[in-house]
């Protein structure tokens, strides 16, 4: 970003950040396309081969190495730079003008797909789904009405949470994609917990406005305490310089705060307005209760422990070993984006362009770098005064719209073409040597470009991942300490819900799949405190049935009354997951549909089959470190 503010400071024409190929022409007619292309609002700047060479002599007497990154067997290719905010605009103009048989790639196009493609994305994965959620809900009450109190008083928060962005000015098309449905399935969760307290002291005889005070009673420390975790671990994202993570972060805790009080402070009010029509919707229970399967679940939990074990230390070996992208990946070739960027490559080949601006004034030096550059195997060529006008012509003998593009007052500017792809380790591995050869000859040196902003994004997100890790775990388990006042049971929770973390991202190693990095950072957040929730309704239902009777019979017993619930939250999240996964186009919001759906089955699993054996086993320890834990003594 500061190389980009400099380089718009000093010179008056942007770098390109989209390629536009048309077929069949001659240079005439390439020529009046120019013309046309320059006239399309949001191109702000356009460049082709009568910019670099005389096109009025033939071709055949120019530099072919010139004449062919520009014209090639009839096609024209311009390099132009569409203004931020203009992308999607300009690029269908483009289209317009340039019809189906002709392509545009870069990352203009990009940005243009991507937030083209998020409002209706997102209308779709919502029209996919509400009706799930409603299913899921409806098999999980007894009354046909409770759902839509659910979705109503979430929906509300949603909504307004949508309204106040409005404040921020500005958000992601990432953000937009994601956080309302995130928001939707995590606090859901809230609704679920206070109406089946209410529903509860209903059937024991109480009447409605006494029935809703002990539900709130009742349900308020496992709603503050799910709400805390899920809110302090979205605000650890906030602390990252990466923006989209920050956004993501900022949107997804003001939606949580806003979930909690609506589930306080509305949906007790809208129930008790409209309770009556609950007991008029009353049906039979579609889904038997789960009695018994906390006897069959403890069966097993030697087998469940001995299979963690096994796969934990690989699991978190290999999710530090997945291979990353840090940009947003290729388009579906399906895609016209994909087609019309094969195109451009058969016909151009790769041409990935970065500029590199050092100080003015030595031409000597200056010629010598741009040697150096040239040799690099993948720089394909190097467009600079010196080996455009020539080392030997001072620039002030010319006119200035033939120097401005290359000589600012301070500084002179150098576009490297590189056949690289736009990430990987060739790629970095280019930079690193670009950035090298320029230090050399200079003390002031300053790159960019689309790659280098990829290469930035690397090592930012690296340092933001140690940052957004510690930050989540700490204030989580702060949270549950002061919840449990224990000191082993916030170690036994996250323990448990990092395991499922680890396995969900060792995946991608294990079948070979590149994985968005900004999707690997904000899962491990995002599910860290998305699904503690279902460690915390199980701890804290045994914490209490524990004081009563011996450890084996509480867990059996919390198993058999909560497992029901965690399965419908689990399954919420799941299915918002994959849907959001297999309907985005967006490899982002793709991939962290993706591992949030998986990540909730894992959570589930881990947090019934793992976290139960764990509590029985470590009984003694919980209760020795653990303030006023009052167990019970007897067998």
């Amino acid at each position: 970003m500061e190389a980009v503010d400099l380089m718009e400071k000093e010179f008056d024409t942007p770098m390109e950040n989209a390629r536009v190929m048309i077929k069949d022409v001659s240079i005439t007619e390439a020529l009046d396309y120019k013309e046309k292309l320059e006239g399309i609002e949001g191109v702000t700047s356009i460049m082709w081969l009568d910019d670099v060479t005389d096109v009025k002599v033939p071709l055949e007497v120019s530099d072919q190495n010139t004449v062919e990154a520009y014209y090639e067997n009839g096609a024209a290719l311009y390099s132009i730079h569409i203004n931020e905010g203009d992308e999607v605009a300009a690029t269908d103009a483009i289209y317009e003008l340039i019809g189906e048989e002709n392509a545009i790639s870069g990352e203009a196009l990009d940005t243009a797909v991507s937030q083209k493609m998020t409002g209706n994305e997102s209308m779709h994965a919502a029209a996919l789904l509400v009706p799930i959620i409603i299913i899921i809900l409806i098999l999980s009450t007894t009354s046909w009405l409770e759902p839509v109190f659910f979705l109503t008083a979430i929906g509300v928060s949603v909504l307004i949470n949508l309204g106040t962005n409005i404040f921020i000015g500005e958000v992601s098309f990432v953000t937009q994609s994601v956080a309302p449905i995130l928001q939707l399935a995590v606090s859901l969760d809230y609704a679920i917990f206070l109406l089946h307290s209410f529903s509860d002291f209903r059937k024991d005889g109480r009447e409605a406005t006494e029935a809703m005070r002990m539900a709130i009673k009742r349900s308020f420390p496992a709603i503050t305490a799910s709400a805390s975790t899920t809110f302090f671990g979205f605000t650890a994202l906030t602390f990252m310089e990466f923006g989209i993570g920050a956004d993501l972060g900022l949107n997804l805790l003001k939606g949580i705060l806003l979930s909690f009080i609506s589930v306080i402070v509305f949906l007790p009010a809208l129930t008790l307005m409209f309770y009556p029509w609950i007991d008029r919707t009353q049906h039979k229970p579609f889904i038997p209760a789960f009695k018994g399967i906390g006897k069959r679940v403890m069966k097993l939990r030697f087998l469940g422990l001995f299979l963690v074990l096994l796969v934990i230390v690989p699991a978190f070996l290999a999710q530090q070993n997945t291979n990353f992208l840090y940009g947003t990946g290729n388009h579906p070739e399906e895609t016209r984006a994909a087609q019309d960027e094969a195109a451009i490559d058969d016909t151009f080949g790769k041409n990935m362009p970065m500029v590199l601006l050092v100080p003015q004034g030595d031409r000597g030096k200056e010629e010598e770098l741009v040697q150096d550059l040239e040799s690099l195997p993948e720089v394909s060529s190097v467009l600079s005064y010196v080996n455009r006008v020539g080392a030997a012509i001072p620039p002030a003998y010319l006119d200035k719209s033939t120097t401005e593009q290359f000589y600012s007052d301070n500084y002179a500017r150098l576009t490297l073409y590189t056949e690289t792809e736009a990430e990987g380790e060739e790629t970095f591995s280019l930079i690193d040597q670009i950035q090298e050869t320029a230090d050399s000859y200079y003390d002031d040196t300053h790159l960019l470009g689309e790659s280098v902003t990829l290469f930035d994004i690397k090592n930012i997100v690296e340092k933001d991942n140690q940052l957004v890790n510690i930050l989540t775990i700490v204030t989580i388990a702060l949270v549950l300490l002061i919840t449990f006042r224990s000191l082993s049971i916030p170690v036994v929770l996250l323990l448990t819900i990092q395991a499922s973390v680890w396995l969900n991202l060792a995946v991608p190693y294990f079948t070979d799949t590149s994985l968005v990095y900004i999707g690997y950072l904000l899962i491990s957040t995002i599910q860290l405190a998305a699904t503690v929730d279902y460690g915390i309704l199980i701890t804290e239902n045994y914490y209490h049935l524990r004081k009563e009777m011996p450890a084996m019979k509480a867990i059996k017993k919390t198993i058999d009354d909560k497992i029901f619930a965690i399965l419908i939250s689990a399954s919420i999240l799941s299915s918002v997951g994959f849907i959001l996964g297999w309907t985005s186009s967006n490899p982002i919001v793709s991939s962290i549909g993706l591992l949030l759906g998986r990540g909730a089955l894992l959570a589930f699993i881990m947090v019934v089959f793992v976290l139960p054996a764990l509590l029985v086993i470590l009984d003694k320890v919980i209760e020795k470190t653990t303030w006023k834990s009052n167990f019970h003594k007897g067998k």
